[in-house]
């Protein structure tokens, strides 16, 4: 089934996301697939290998289509209650799949006290959101983590939203959410979930395989606004994106590392342990809280960017179909 998203309610849902984000006391579907997630996981994560295996496959199956399914049939019943209550419900929902307003305020939250020198609190706040050891960073470490982040939910958290809605509208954009959250839980590559979240890992690999690589273009046309070296980063992206160790997130953080001219990956703490990621960009400078200011604005336009090109695709479908 074919599903033609709403040109109002797409730019609806997308200003709702910018103006309103995601109020902290709202119902958020998140939330509920995280509560499934967990579930499944407390109970069925257990046995060989290869049970597991099937049971994470099988977890990841049930959830990407049952969100799908839920999400369609609560769009076409509030529809069939009014042609107004049913805008309404896909505006909300379209919005609870993009991330834009909470990544930039997540950013700006480590940001303020970061340029006020109070470094303990900015690694407190950069500890939310990233899985790393924080408590010991330098503000130069601090700067990287923080650009590392946005840059790579610049694709998880708006772009690749915005692309399943084009393809297919609120029910895809809520599927891929389900994708995204499991990843988020049960991707890792520990004894608890290297074979419970296999499939999981691998299906958010294949859902972010092209928004990935558009995020290029589209952060070579933000750089290019803000007359930044674009044809350099190319450069960095074509050496360095291949050695991230996801197929995804070195497009857009080796890009981001070299329209800003800085050095992203190095040495991270997990646990105690220091962990090696491949560098990203040349250090021809320090990185500072100036930087992350500077990956926000490139982040921000981008976003815009995304959202007038997909709304220029949902317009084209609409009008052939």
């Amino acid at each position: 089934m074919i599903v033609l998203l709403n040109p109002i309610a797409f730019c609806l849902g997308f200003l709702w996301d910018q103006a309103v984000g995601d109020p902290p006391k709202w119902p958020h579907p998140v939330i509920y697939m995280g509560k499934i997630i967990a579930w499944y996981d407390k109970r069925f994560n257990q046995g060989r290998p290869r049970l597991r295996r099937l049971k994470g496959a099988l977890l990841t199956l049930i959830l990407v289509i049952g969100s799908y399914i839920l999400t369609a049939g609560i769009i076409g019943g509030a529809k069939e209650i009014s042609a107004v209550f049913g805008l309404i419900i896909e505006v909300l929902l379209l919005g609870s799949t993009l991330a834009g307003k909470s990544l930039l305020e997540a950013g700006s939250q480590v940001l303020t006290p970061l340029k006020e020198g109070k470094l303990d609190e900015a690694r407190n706040k950069l500890g939310w959101f990233v899985s790393r050891d924080t408590a010991q960073l330098s503000e130069g470490e601090i700067a990287r983590g923080t650009v590392e982040t946005l840059a790579e939910n610049f694709v998880d958290g708006i772009l690749s939203p915005l692309f399943y809605m084009l393809i297919g509208g609120a029910p895809l954009a809520m599927a891929f959410k389900a994708v995204s959250t499991l990843d988020s839980m049960i991707a890792y590559r520990n004894e608890r979930y290297e074979d419970f979240g296999r499939f999981a890992a691998r299906a958010d690999d294949w859902a972010n395989y092209l928004p990935a690589r558009l995020s290029v273009g589209i952060l070579s046309l933000a750089g290019w606004f803000y007359k930044l070296p674009v044809g350099y980063a190319l450069t960095i992206w074509r050496r360095d994106a291949k050695t991230h160790p996801s197929p995804n997130g070195g497009n857009p953080e080796s890009m981001v590392a070299g329209l800003l001219e800085i050095q992203l990956g190095g040495n991270n703490i997990y646990h105690g342990k220091v962990h090696h990621r491949a560098e990203m960009g040349d250090p021809l400078h320090e990185l500072t809280w100036l930087d992350i200011e500077r990956c926000q604005k490139l982040i921000r336009l981008g976003t815009w960017i995304s959202f007038a090109l997909i709304l220029s695709g949902i317009v084209f479908v609409n009008s052939i179909m």
